[in-house]
């Protein structure tokens, strides 16, 4: 099976075994930007250990569920965003102000949209957590 969208299919596969109450879960292909994607929402509470799994392929990651997650998707197309903007893409995505982050690529790494409005930069919208 090839999968074209490593973050969607990697976010899909998250929600659905926290929807079943799963304790961890397996997702492929790895890369190295979902491998900062987990990082960012292990960063934020959202997800437990991540450990990488070498298989000789394209690699896995092992994420620890936490059952903290409702919801979780990509972002397509990725729009860029302006750093005014940003509040306006939280109301699209996040279900309240306070609940929730949106994952955006900058010229520094990735960042929440809070850490982004904190040091007035855009970038690209690449995913909601809540």
């Amino acid at each position: 099976m090839v999968q074209l969208e490593v973050i969607s299919n990697m976010l899909s596969a998250i929600k659905n075994a926290e929807m079943v109450r799963k304790k961890e879960v397996i997702v492929w292909p790895a890369s190295k930007l979902a491998g900062e994607v987990l990082r960012l929402m292990q960063r934020e509470g959202y997800v437990g250990e991540i450990e990488y799994i070498e298989d000789g392929r394209t690699g896995k990651y092992r994420v620890q569920l936490l059952g903290r997650i409702n919801n979780c998707g990509a972002i397509r197309p990725r729009f860029p965003v302006k750093k005014n903007e940003i509040l306006e893409y939280a109301k699209q995505y996040l279900p309240s102000r306070d609940l929730g982050i949106l994952i955006i690529s900058t010229s520094k790494g990735l960042k929440t949209h809070h850490e982004c409005l904190r040091e007035g930069i855009g970038g690209v919208l690449i995913a909601y957590v809540y």
